[in-house]
C-alpha cells in the first residue's frame, strides 16, 4: 500500500478464525496464559491446530513474546514474527502484516494476538508512569508540566477545540456512548451486558477532564483476543466462512505525535486516520455509502466522531447528528466503551462475525465492514468482506 497508489493485497488473504477469553476486571491468571487461551480458541474456531501455524504478530508494549507464546501454545517453527508499535493503533496493522506475509508466501497461517491484564495489572488509563527516556517521552514532556498526564487529558484538548469550532456542546459526544452501550446490553460477552444508558445518563456522569465525562471514556479490561489469517483460497476450505481482507492500511500524519499532536494547523480532525481512509477507499474501490457496518475504535467518544468525518461518512462537524440518526450501524459488539478494551482486537473479531452473519447484533446482509484501530497515534484500518466481494 502506498499513500499515492492502490496496492494488490486485497482479496489475497482472509481471517479464518477468531478466539477470545472472557472479558473481566480480574482474570486471575497471567497475560501469557490469556494469550495462549485466545490463540488456541482462534485456531479451534478455524479448524486448525498449533502445528499449522508458522507466523505470529502482536503489539509492542506486550509481555508475551512471540516465541514464548509459540512454545506455550505448542506451535513449532516460525518463518514470520512481527510486532507493531503505537498501542491501539497497531490493531488492524497486525492483520495487515499477517496478510502481507501470507500473500507473499512468507508464511501460510499467521495468528495475531493481544492479551493483557489491563485492569488488574498495568492500567493504560493511569497515564505516564516511570517512562524511560526516549524521543517519544520528550514530546510528551512538553505537555506534562501543564497537567496533561493521562490519555483523557490529551484527548480533551482536541475535543474542546472540536466543540468550539463547530459550536457544539459536550452532549454531542453522548450519542456515541449510548449507541455502544445499547449494543453491549445485548451482547453476553460484554462487560456492560444488560446495562444500556441514555443521553441523560451520559450528561449526568462525572467529569474526567472537561469536556470528557466518565461515559466518554472506555473501560479497562483483562482478557485476550486472537485472529487467524491465511490465504483466501485455504480459508474457503476451513470451518467457518472467510472474512476476506479487501483492503488494509497504516497511516501516520504530518507532525504526528503520540496523542499530543497539538502543533498541527487544525485540531478538529485525525490526519493519521485520513491517511488510512484514503488508502482503504483507493485499494478497495469502495465508497462510504457501500459500507454496511462500522467498527470504529472508541477509546474516547470524540475521536469516533472525527473518524466518521475523516472517512467521508459526513461533513466536518456533522458526525454527532450522523450517529444520532443511526445512519451507519456502529460498534455492534458494544465497542471498547461497552464490550471490552482489548486495544481494538475485539473490534476486528466483531467485524468477522458480521461478515459471517453470527453477531449478536447482526446487520442483515452485511458484506462490507470497516474496522479501525487506535486514534491520536499512528494507526491502521481494514475493510473486510464476504468471499467474492
Amino acid at each position: 500500500m502506498s499513500v499515492r497508489s492502490a496496492d494488490s493485497l486485497g482479496g489475497r488473504a482472509a481471517v479464518a478464525g477468531i478466539g477470545a477469553t472472557e472479558f473481566s476486571k480480574d482474570s486471575g491468571r497471567s497475560e501469557l496464559k490469556l494469550a495462549v487461551e485466545a490463540v488456541r480458541a482462534a485456531l479451534d474456531d478455524a479448524g486448525l491446530g498449533p502445528e499449522d501455524v508458522d507466523g505470529l504478530v502482536t503489539f509492542t508494549m506486550d509481555t508475551s513474546p512471540e516465541i514464548t507464546v509459540a512454545q506455550a501454545a505448542g506451535i513449532g517453527d516460525l518463518s514470520f514474527f512481527s510486532r507493531v508499535h503505537y498501542g491501539g493503533g497497531a490493531a488492524c496493522a497486525t492483520v495487515q502484516q499477517a496478510a502481507m506475509a501470507v500473500a507473499t508466501g512468507v508464511a501460510e497461517v499467521v495468528v495475531c494476538y493481544r492479551a493483557f491484564n489491563e485492569r488488574s495489572g498495568r492500567r493504560f488509563g493511569s497515564g505516564v508512569q516511570q517512562r524511560e527516556a526516549s524521543a517519544e517521552g520528550a514530546a510528551l514532556g512538553w505537555n506534562l508540566p501543564f497537567g496533561l498526564l493521562t490519555p483523557a487529558s490529551w484527548v480533551a484538548m482536541a475535543a474542546q477545540r472540536y466543540l468550539h469550532v463547530y459550536g457544539l456542546k459536550p452532549e454531542a459526544f453522548g450519542h456515541v456512548a449510548v449507541a455502544g452501550r445499547r449494543h453491549a446490553a445485548r451482547n453476553p460477552a460484554a462487560y456492560f451486558h444488560g446495562k444500556p444508558i441514555t443521553l441523560a445518563d451520559h450528561a449526568a456522569s462525572r467529569w474526567i477532564v472537561e469536556p470528557l465525562r466518565l461515559l466518554d471514556c472506555c473501560q479497562e479490561t483483562d482478557g485476550g483476543q486472537a485472529i487467524v489469517v491465511t490465504s483466501a483460497e485455504r480459508a474457503r476450505d476451513l470451518r467457518c466462512p472467510p472474512a476476506v481482507i479487501n483492503a488494509a492500511a497504516q497511516g501516520a500524519g504530518r507532525a504526528q505525535e503520540q496523542m499530543t499532536s497539538y502543533y498541527r494547523d487544525d485540531l478538529t480532525g485525525l490526519p493519521e486516520m485520513g491517511v488510512v481512509a484514503r488508502q482503504l477507499w483507493r485499494s478497495s474501490g469502495l465508497t462510504p455509502g457501500e459500507i454496511d457496518v462500522g467498527i470504529l475504535y472508541d477509546h474516547f467518544t470524540p475521536f469516533v466522531l472525527m473518524q466518521l468525518e475523516e472517512f467521508g461518512f459526513c461533513a466536518p462537524g456533522e458526525a454527532a447528528g450522523f450517529v444520532a440518526a443511526d445512519a451507519l450501524p456502529l460498534n455492534t459488539h458494544g465497542g471498547q466503551l461497552g464490550e471490552a478494551y482489548l486495544h481494538g482486537m475485539n473490534g476486528i473479531a466483531e467485524g468477522v462475525r458480521q461478515i459471517r452473519g453470527t453477531s449478536v447484533n447482526q446487520v442483515p446482509g452485511a458484506s462490507r465492514v470497516l474496522v479501525t484501530a487506535g486514534t491520536g497515534v499512528p494507526t491502521s484500518g481494514l475493510v473486510l468482506g464476504t468471499d467474492g466481494t
